[in-house]
């Protein structure tokens, strides 16, 4: 029933498209995103007592509450520390203190988590959020947190900042991201020969560097004969959160076991173990350093330690569009076009009669014996390959037969010749970044893919499209990676079954599951914020975070997770959340339970980017079209949603870019004010929607102008052209058929057409646009007056 619900509700899904005018001369580099620039900050040294706690409501039945203090500051240690554990107590006090050294640079916000042990785990009873931006150095600030709006359970917290003798650091931030200097430690091996020799067994050195990009590496103590040179290791850090090098000598022995089969057991046994403070490392220079490791082994390392820092074209108004963007299914459609790098100084005619050969014909062959051990072997590469591999990879070969029929190693920065004289609009492609546990109506961060870059507007952060999947830390390339084929792109740009059961009911009836609601954790602010506000508008209020029994965690993990989702190295990895990062106006810190609010779970803390359709957000790639610095004068768009052509209701800004489709993007202040009146629609156009609705009010003259075209049969259906009425009954015939419907042959899940219903769907959209021609071009010369006046107003 469920299945056929959301089936129900695709089938609906359109392909939508925009084509984006800027009427200025063309200029050969892309729009000028947030300057990265150069900017030194301090280092302070941080002192944290957790002093105590006052009653403590536990949850145990029989006994009080045995508590502890976690406490995890990512951004200036690896590992998170504890106090001690101080049993049958509702008032423990630890008076405990904990050391960091943080940079001032970035958004630093302390979590003090309050657990309850029990025999068999912990159960979390808070979590508080702490900026510790509001320190002054050499001002001790003493906090008491209430723990519960409903009683006086309360944490004290005692902080000291103090001013570092490590001197200033460079960094490089566009504002909202920091790279700091990145440190790299490579090294080689060597055992001192006192290593017995052992029939069954080895020696191996563990070496690990905690808060590394390199997970900890295992090398023999002493190479085989055959290998003949030393083991070597290379570890990237962040010299903020890593100080040590941790060395572990191990021994695996081979043991017969007896019994009715004699079989050889592995067994690990830890001999002995060592560091040495990467402090202690001269940088850029060759050093041999022994670590004594017990039972007389000793090691010697030699390290060196490096810092780096159809009817457009037809009205001969193709030429004028500078960016076509899709989303979802539509990104199928663009991407096969520009696989002719002068597909638009050509007649389309030619890609159109592809098209219908490809839509027209049997799907399946994609199931075929030959077809399914076509996708094992790609998948199989591709994940020898380094990438990591999901249904959506699998999805992504399914298009590539239902679009070709053959294989196509086509890769997206092969448009770049499509794009290189400027012949044909720049196409961007359209995906959104989410949590795997929040609908993409509650947290989604545009993903924009183009020929050239694949980056977050929202964070200011591009890759090269052809280092796309490949290992950033820090900035920093670490391991390069084959460019996906496109057809994995299409695969993620197009997975609207990428879903959570939560996403599906709210697609379907139009609000989520309303029970989840009781399983939720709570979220309060326990800051007054609006002498917050008044004193640091950069800071973040504190934040109290009472969460559910497991009982209801796993309620939640059963309705919010999603089912797949393409994961990605992320390329923001390793880089920080500057200081005043909440300034920004893509960011929505300020309400509770947002994630912007939550920096040490934002994208460049995670390892891995969860990419998938954009219509998880807004079925429509607006956002990417508007951002200010494309300065777009008028947007084309290109709506054939079958059920919602202007999804009218009014979304909220959420990661910098609106929700909630046509009226949610434009009718909502964008950036700073792109016209909170810009989009209008009236209730008879819900109901029999126009073929045409030029969008021009706007109290914000940045705000483009809007061509809207739904999919509709009004018109279509008494004139074989504009001015010619149809005559003849099989003309007639021809005209008269249904878009929408529960029946429509025109779902997103038909993937095969009949050719009379192809030809008909392309006859009504190039009709639509021949129609309204003169609408067209009067938003043109709209739009062209408009700059014109702003030309001359900033001349």
């Amino acid at each position: 029933m469920l299945w056929r619900l959301w089936s129900r509700w695709l089938a609906g899904k359109g392909l939508p498209l925009l084509g984006a005018v800027l009427l200025r001369k063309r200029e050969k580099q892309g729009p000028q995103w947030r300057p990265w620039q150069r900017e030194t900050y301090p280092y302070y040294d941080l002192q944290v007592k957790v002093l105590k706690a006052r009653n403590v409501q536990g949850t145990d039945l029989l006994s009080k509450a045995d508590c502890y203090v976690h406490l995890w500051l990512p951004t200036a240690s690896p590992n998170p520390a504890q106090t001690r554990v101080i049993a049958n107590c509702s008032d423990p006090e630890w008076n405990e203190t904990f050391h960091y050294k943080i940079h001032g640079a970035v958004k630093n916000v302390l979590e003090l988590t309050l657990y309850d042990k029990d025999i068999l785990g912990s159960n979390q009873l808070c979590l508080l959020l702490f900026d510790l931006g509001s320190l002054k150095p050499g001002q001790p600030h003493r906090h008491t947190f209430p723990l519960n709006h409903q009683d006086s359970q309360e944490l004290q917290v005692e902080f000291v900042l103090e001013n570092s003798q490590v001197p200033a650091s460079e960094v490089i931030t566009n504002g909202v991201l920091v790279a700091q200097p990145c440190l790299r430690i490579q090294g080689t091996l060597k055992g001192d020969g006192t290593a017995p020799h052992r029939e069954y067994g080895s020696r191996q050195i563990q070496l690990a560097v905690p808060g590394a990009y390199e997970k900890p590496q295992l090398l023999p103590l002493q190479p085989s004969a055959e290998a003949g040179l030393p083991a070597t290791f290379t570890f990237h850090a962040n010299p903020v959160l890593s100080s040590r090098l941790d060395v572990e000598l191990g021994e695996q022995l081979a043991v017969l076991q007896s019994g009715l089969t004699a079989e050889l057991e592995s067994q690990t046994s830890t001999l002995g173990e060592g560091s040495i403070l990467l402090s202690s490392l001269a940088l850029g220079q060759e050093e041999q350093r022994s670590v004594a490791l017990g039972e007389g082994q000793k090691v010697a390392l030699s390290m060196t330690a490096e810092v780096s820092l159809a009817g457009l074209q037809e009205l001969s108004l193709l030429d004028t569009v500078t960016y076509l963007s899709g989303i979802s299914g539509s990104t199928w459609c663009i991407s096969t076009l520009y696989e002719d790098p002068a597909w638009s100084q050509v007649a389309l005619q030619g890609p159109i009669e592809r098209a219908q050969a490809r839509v027209c014909s049997s799907k399946m062959g994609a199931i075929s014996t030959e077809r399914l051990q076509y996708y094992a072997q790609e998948l199989g590469i591709r994940e020898s390959s380094g990438h990591r591999v999901s249904l959506i990879d699998l999805w992504g070969l399914l298009i590539e037969y239902f679009l070709h029929e053959k294989e196509n190693p086509a890769k997206l920065s092969d448009q770049q010749e499509a794009v290189s004289q400027g012949q044909n609009p720049y196409p961007i492609y359209a995906s959104v970044n989410v949590h795997t546990n929040i609908s993409g109506e509650e947290f989604a961060e545009w993903c924009e893919f183009t020929p050239h870059e694949v980056g977050f507007p929202k964070y200011g952060a591009y890759v090269p499209t052809e280092l796309f999947g490949s290992e950033f830390f820090m900035g920093r390339l670490l391991q390069l990676r084959p460019e996906p084929w496109i057809c994995y792109l299409q695969g993620m740009w197009g997975s609207a079954f990428a879903a959570s059961l939560d996403e599906i009911f709210l697609k379907m009836a139009g609000s989520g599951l309303g029970f989840l609601d009781w399983h939720r954790a709570s979220v309060n602010i326990t800051d007054d914020c609006h002498k917050l506000q008044l004193h640091d508008p950069t800071r973040l209020p504190t934040r109290l975070f009472t969460p559910q029994r497991p009982f209801s965690q796993a309620v939640l993990d059963i309705f919010t997770s999603r089912f797949t989702s393409a994961e990605n190295f992320n390329f923001t990895s390793g880089l920080c959340l500057h200081k005043d990062y909440v300034a920004g106006r893509e960011f929505v810190a300020w309400k509770d339970t947002h994630p912007d609010g939550f920096p040490n779970q934002l994208t460049p803390m995670r390892d891995f980017l969860y990419l998938v359709d954009g219509g998880f957000a807004i079925n429509s790639p607006f956002p990417l079209s508007l951002l200010p610095q494309r300065a777009v004068d008028l947007i084309l768009s290109f709506d054939y949603s079958l059920d919602a052509p202007f999804e009218v209701k009014l979304g909220e800004k959420r990661g910098g870019l609106c929700q909630g489709g046509l009226a949610g993007c434009l009718g909502t202040t964008l950036h700073g004010g792109l016209g909170s009146d810009l989009i209008e629609v009236l209730p008879e156009d819900l109901e029999e929607p126009r073929e045409c609705y030029l969008f021009t009010k706007a109290e914000d003259p940045r705000a483009p102008i809007v061509l809207h075209f739904p999919l509709v049969n009004r018109t279509f259906r008494t004139y074989l052209a504009p001015g010619v009425e149809r005559q003849t009954a099989e003309e007639k015939a021809y005209g008269d058929f249904v878009i929408n419907g529960p029946d429509t042959p025109y779902g997103m899940m038909n993937f095969t057409y009949q050719p009379e219903e192809f030809d008909r769907l392309v006859a009504l959209s190039r009709y639509n646009v021949l129609n309204n021609v003169e609408t067209v071009r009067h938003a043109l010369r709209l739009a062209l007056d408009r700059r014109q006046a702003g030309d001359r107003a900033g001349g």
